[in-house]
């Protein structure tokens, strides 16, 4: 789909890799934007083959790398388990590279009282909001969560992805590591190393968290958790709908 694996051997390929490296649940993320259509019934039907085809050796699920264009946020506030991940209540958010709108809080705020999740991926390869950490702060003590990408801990994005991404984890502000796989070479769905590395720097319970309970909770609409003792969605409005 997309940007990413362009044909059937190519996402059988990376599925396999995905398995090898340890993985048993997988999310599939094409883009809703403006340069790629987001059709969930194409979508579904590729997710069922390639489950067939792997044989209960990795499970992969529907979800969407999403826009905040108006026309996007007006059909997911209409449609709010369209976009989301496994029909639950994370939705992948995907910034521009080229703007970040002054109304962004209130965009989340609209989305949140759809009973949607704003999951800010990987802030750390984009320019913009790597100039604006104190906002992904205010997002994220609003109910927003982060996620950053595996290979960007280990430098393969460049020094800058790199500081970033170890600014967020100073400030508490990652939930989920993620691979962002787009192919079976340069961006591979293996997250052995990224693991690693947080068990090291970080400690294996942090590692298993953002790697392993985070991101299976999205798959269910289950509570995120955090290792730093409290959860990022404590004492907001919004967050009494699932309570």
């Amino acid at each position: 789909m997309d940007d990413g694996a362009k044909t059937v051997q190519d996402s059988l390929a990376m599925l396999q890799i995905a398995v090898e490296s340890g993985t048993t649940d997988l999310v599939a993320s094409p883009h809703a934007n403006s340069s790629y259509t987001y059709d969930p019934q194409v979508i579904q039907q590729q997710i069922k083959d390639l489950n067939q085809s792997m044989q209960g050796k990795l499970r992969l699920y529907q979800g969407c790398d999403f826009h905040l264009s108006f026309d996007n946020i007006e059909d997911a506030i209409k449609n709010p388990r369209k976009y989301t991940i496994n029909g639950h209540r994370y939705l992948l958010v995907e910034f521009s590279d080229l703007i970040i709108y002054h109304n962004t809080a209130q965009i989340f705020e609209r989305l949140q009282s759809a009973r949607m999740v704003p999951i800010i991926t990987h802030p750390e390869r984009n320019s913009l909001l790597r100039q604006r950490i104190d906002n992904i702060a205010e997002w994220v003590a609003n109910g927003a969560l982060v996620q950053v990408t595996a290979g960007s801990l280990l430098g393969n994005f460049g020094k800058k992805a790199a500081d970033f991404s170890r600014q967020l984890l100073d400030r508490e502000l990652v939930h989920f590591i993620a691979s962002d796989a787009h192919d079976v070479k340069f961006r591979t769905p293996s997250m052995k190393e990224a693991y690693a590395w947080l068990a090291e720097h970080r400690g294996e319970a942090y590692a298993k968290t953002l790697c392993v309970d985070n991101p299976r909770a999205t798959l269910s609409g289950g509570e995120v958790e955090l290792p730093y003792g409290h959860n990022p969605a404590n004492g907001r409005k919004w967050y009494q709908f699932w309570r």
